[in-house]
């Protein structure tokens, strides 16, 4: 393909605690396109090798963690191209697969996220990838698909966007911290009669469910308070939100209780569990003038 559409694309990734051979992984074969990172744990040492290496366009260090959502937000307002590419550190594509997602847009009207097909770290068998909304239903079944295929949403690990369009639907939720976010963005392109797309033939190495976060209290604790709240705030949004609200409710006595009783048989890892749950409960009750009872 000529040259000048890879002009067309910026790459944008958001960084939080990854080591540096797997980041150096996604990036070994993307020389050709411009490239925004941002990095949510102030890495210097990290950037500073990057650069050494890679040419990034805008590298970008926060000193506290601003989430996925807001990270790829702050990283969209640099990008000057077409498109944007949103990629996981832990997504790894050739530069023919990306330009692939780029055809899609020429090949099908309407197209407002276009997708690879996800496999293994072998490459072997195939991924999740796209499936139905939560509200519709669980996001654990494979789809072996014949051809390019619509689908609800798609994970956020790898979406082809037209700037214009990720700006006019709102760009991800903020309020959104890690999960559900790319949920939220396939459901503002349908409301607009925008494609959610998986592309065959365009395809990608991603490793599902690795937490990058080496402490293991803070990984446990970032993972059950950001996905009890994210959760919460996702159904809330979408007006399907009592039901899980009040499963949540009815089990807020009981997780005080498994707070207490770890906490005394010296199980710091469940307390902390339970501890963060709760937080992300009292967090989004607060936030909310809704009367829930």
């Amino acid at each position: 393909m000529n040259m000048k559409y890879y002009d067309l694309v910026t790459i944008q990734i958001v960084l939080y605690e990854e080591k540096k051979d797997l980041v150096f992984n996604c990036l070994k074969g993307l020389k050709n396109f411009k490239i925004n990172i941002l990095d949510n744990s102030n890495n210097l040492k990290l950037k500073n090798e990057i650069n050494k290496n890679y040419q990034v366009d805008n590298y970008l260090l926060e000193k506290k963690n601003i989430g996925f959502s807001n990270g790829h937000n702050k990283l969209a307002q640099f990008v000057k191209t077409k498109y944007l590419f949103i990629l996981n550190a832990d997504c790894i594509m050739e530069e023919k697969n990306i330009l692939k997602l780029l055809d899609c847009f020429e090949i099908y009207k309407n197209v407002g996220i276009a997708s690879p097909t996800t496999f293994d770290y072998n490459m072997k068998n195939i991924t999740y990838n796209g499936g139905l909304l939560p509200e519709y239903g669980k996001k654990n079944i494979t789809t072996e698909i014949s051809g390019d295929t619509c689908f609800q949403s798609v994970l956020g690990s790898a979406m082809m966007i037209k700037k214009k369009d990720f700006d006019e639907v709102g760009m991800f939720n903020k309020n959104l911290f890690l999960f559900f976010s790319d949920d939220d963005l396939c459901r503002k392109f349908r409301s607009r009669k925008k494609l959610i797309i998986q592309i065959k033939n365009s395809t990608a190495s991603h490793i599902h469910g690795q937490s990058k976060v080496k402490n293991l209290i803070k990984k446990i604790f970032l993972r059950e308070y950001h996905m009890t709240y994210d959760e919460l705030y996702y159904y809330y949004i979408t007006n399907n939100h009592l039901l899980i609200f009040s499963k949540l409710k009815k089990k807020f006595s009981k997780y005080l209780f498994k707070i207490i009783l770890n906490f005394c048989i010296l199980n710091f890892k469940k307390m902390l569990l339970y501890l963060a749950r709760v937080l992300a409960f009292i967090k989004f009750y607060s936030l909310n003038e809704k009367k829930w009872d």
